[in-house]
């Protein structure tokens, strides 16, 4: 069995077991985060999250708000998609078998639902290549780990081509598999990139305005407009529209900060949201 080892254990998040979910729990009782642990009481049905995919320490506790807000959920497949930062292998790459490895255990890939998905776009190509260097399906990894306390298995997407046409086949294909089973969306995405913190504040509202009511064209629209640099725009795209095809009729934005809110220094920072769709 292929085994996808981790790539950024010992930068992104701790590197042992003990102190990864230390570091997790911190993220969770964190001023920025939800401030309890999971599971949350909630029932509502969410179809799908945006989370951001830093180091623990900048963006952990955003992420940590997207997780409580799925963490009374139990769904069989979370498919995960993001941006490929390094630009290797294919521009739309699913890993068809293996797991996930991380300081917690191994996470099984969704084989039936990676045939399913490729059969749907021919834009959605095999190569486990694409998956070996990048971070951002890889930190969300451990999250949904302390998260969800049942087995489930993931479908990792990770994507060079982030165009308008592309997102909408991959967030349609991704629809299609999340009709057969019960499954949550996570788009992967931080949002601006070493701006001062108001001006990153500003940039990222403009956008997340345009998540929030799943209007895709106005999204791209005034990404292009401001150029505003969130890194996976088209996985924050994908999951619009997979969540929409899937009955959200809303986005609501449960925390948004910057890694200078977190930490302190404001003179260079980057965006984190979480956004929930139901």
């Amino acid at each position: 069995m292929q085994v996808r080892t981790p790539a950024v254990a010992g930068m992104f998040y701790p590197k042992t077991n003990q102190e990864l979910k230390s570091s997790i729990k911190n993220c969770f009782l964190h001023k920025y985060g939800p401030g309890s642990l999971p599971p949350s009481s909630h029932n509502e049905k969410i179809i799908g999250v945006i989370c951001p995919h830093a180091g623990y320490e900048y963006s952990g506790p955003i992420a940590a708000d997207s997780y409580y807000a799925i963490s009374s959920q139990n769904p069989e497949l979370v498919i995960i998609i993001g941006p490929n930062h390094w630009g290797i292998g294919r521009d739309v790459a699913v890993m068809k078998d293996g797991v996930w490895r991380t300081p917690i255990g191994d996470i099984e890939v969704d084989t039936e639902s990676a045939i399913e998905i490729n059969k749907s776009s021919k834009l959605i190509e095999f190569d486990s290549f694409s998956h070996t260097r990048d971070h951002c399906l890889e930190v969300q990894i451990p999250m949904l780990q302390e998260t969800f306390s049942h087995k489930f298995k993931i479908l990792p997407l990770i994507l060079i081509d982030q165009s308008y046409h592309t997102a909408i086949e991959v967030g349609k294909s991704i629809a299609s598999i999340s009709k057969i089973k019960n499954t949550i969306i996570i788009g992967s995405s931080d949002f601006t990139h070493y701006e001062p913190n108001d001006f990153a504040h500003k940039q990222d509202k403009s956008l997340i305005d345009t998540i929030v009511k799943l209007d895709v064209d106005k999204f791209y629209n005034i990404l292009q407009e401001k150029q505003i640099s969130a890194c996976g725009y088209g996985a924050i795209a994908s999951t619009m529209i997979a969540c929409k095809e899937l009955g959200a009729t809303k986005g609501t934005l449960i925390k948004y900060a910057t890694s200078g809110d977190i930490v302190g220094d404001k003179s260079s920072v980057v965006g984190y949201a979480s956004i929930v769709f139901s």
